[in-house]
C-alpha cells in the first residue's frame, strides 16, 4: 500500500537520508523513535505537505510524489486533535468530504455510522470545547477516516492523552484495524504502543532507519546498540576480543557469537536478583551490590553493580517480600545465556 523508497530531504539543519520502508495493505506499522529523529517528517512527506528532493513514495501503486495532499487519499491524524472549534461534532466529521465528491447524504450516513463504531453517537451536536481528550481524539480519527482513504497515517495519536484514555484510544485503534482492514501508518516514541497496535515496525535516528522488521523481531532481536536502548533492553554490554562481557573486578561471561567485536543485550525481564546464588546449573550467575529499587507502574525493578557495570533487572514479589533492601546489600543476578541478544559491532 505505501512504499517508501530512498526517501531524502533538507530542513532546516536537518536531514532525512535514504529512508525506505514498505507498508502492505490493511498493516498497521509503527514508525518510532526519539524526539527530533525525522519520524513526523516522514508522515508529512507522505501526506504531501513536505515536499522531499530525492527518492519516491508509492500509495496503492500510483506514484505520488508529486502529487498535492488532496489527491493522494490519505488521512492526518495529529496528537493536537486540529477541530473546528465552530462546527459540532458531525460537522468536523463531514467536512473534508465536500473535497473528495462525496454526496451529503452518503457522507452523513457514512460520519453517523463511524461515530456509533467509535460509541460517539451520543455527542453528535456538542462542540468540541465540551468534548474530553480522548473523545476529541475519536472525533479526529472518526474525520479522517469519513473520506474512505487509503492509508491513515497517525501522528503521536496518543501521547496527549491521559492514561485511561490512551487505553480506550489504543482499544479503538485495534479494532477499527481488525474489523475495517484499514492501513495505517503510526509514528511515535513510545513502544507500548507499537508493542500493543503494531504488526510491524522500523525505528529511526537522526533522519536513518535503524532497523524495520515485524515488531516482536524489533524488540527481542535488536540490529543496533541504540534500537536496544531504544526498546528498553537496558542491559548492553561491550564484547572483549575474546568474545566475552568484561565487568571489571575479575567479573565476565562468556558469549556464544560469530564475532569478537560488538555488543550484547539483555531485557531486563530476563534478569532476575536473589539474595542467593539459588538459579538453574547451566545460567550465568553473578554476584553484585544492590543499588536501588524503584518500581514502574505495578512491575518492580533492581539496579545491581557487578564490578564496575551495572544491571537492570526484574524484582520478584519474593525477593520485594524479604525486606532489608538497603544500598549496598549482596546479592546475585542470574540470567540464561539464550536470552543475550549479539549485536555486530556498527
Amino acid at each position: 500500500m505505501i512504499r517508501v523508497s530512498g526517501l531524502g530531504l533538507g530542513f532546516g539543519g536537518f536531514s532525512l537520508q535514504d529512508v525506505s520502508f514498505q507498508v502492505a495493505p490493511g498493516e498497521f506499522f509503527a514508525l518510532m523513535g526519539p524526539t527530533g529523529s525525522g519520524k513526523t517528517l516522514v508522515l508529512e512527506s507522505i501526506a504531501g505537505l513536505v515536499g522531499h528532493q530525492r527518492g519516491s513514495i508509492r500509495i496503492a501503486g500510483q506514484d505520488v510524489s508529486a502529487l498535492p495532499p488532496e489527491r493522494r487519499n490519505v488521512s492526518l491524524v495529529y496528537q493536537d486533535h486540529a477541530l473546528f472549534p465552530h462546527l459540532n461534532v458531525l460537522d468536523n466529521v463531514m467536512y473534508g468530504q465536500r473535497y473528495h465528491g462525496m454526496r451529503e447524504a452518503d457522507g452523513r450516513r457514512e460520519a453517523l455510522a463511524l461515530l456509533d463504531r467509535l460509541s460517539l453517537s451520543h455527542l453528535v451536536g456538542r462542540s468540541p470545547a465540551h468534548l474530553s481528550g480522548g473523545e476529541k481524539q475519536r472525533v479526529s480519527l472518526a474525520r479522517a477516516l469519513a473520506c474512505k482513504p487509503d492509508v491513515v497515517l497517525l501522528d503521536e495519536p496518543l501521547s496527549s492523552l491521559d492514561p485511561q484514555f490512551r487505553d480506550d484510544l489504543r482499544t479503538s485503534l485495534k479494532n477499527l484495524h481488525r474489523q475495517m482492514g484499514l492501513t495505517f501508518l503510526m509514528v511515535t516514541h513510545d513502544f507500548v504502543d507499537a508493542l500493543t497496535l503494531a504488526d510491524r515496525a522500523a525505528v529511526i535516528r537522526g533522519g536513518r532507519l535503524e532497523q524495520v522488521g515485524a515488531v516482536g523481531e524489533v524488540f527481542r532481536k535488536p540490529a543496533t546498540a541504540f534500537v536496544a536502548a531504544f526498546v528498553g533492553m537496558k542491559n548492553i554490554f561491550s564484547l572483549t576480543e575474546r568474545g566475552e562481557c568484561d565487568l571489571g573486578a575479575g567479573l565476565r561471561f562468556a558469549v556464544s557469537c560469530e564475532a569478537d567485536a560488538g555488543c550484547v543485550a539483555l531485557r531486563p525481564e530476563d534478569v532476575f536478583v536473589a539474595r542467593d546464588r539459588v538459579f538453574p546449573m547451566d545460567w550465568i550467575s553473578l554476584p553484585g551490590l544492590l543499588k536501588t529499587v524503584r518500581h514502574e507502574g505495578f512491575s518492580w525493578f533492581a539496579e545491581v553493580s557487578c564490578g564496575q557495570a551495572c544491571f537492570t533487572a526484574a524484582a520478584e514479589r519474593q525477593f520485594l517480600a524479604d525486606g532489608g533492601l538497603e544500598q549496598g546489600t549482596p546479592v546475585w543476578l542470574g540470567f540464561a545465556s539464550e536470552s543475550l541478544h549479539f549485536m555486530p559491532q556498527e
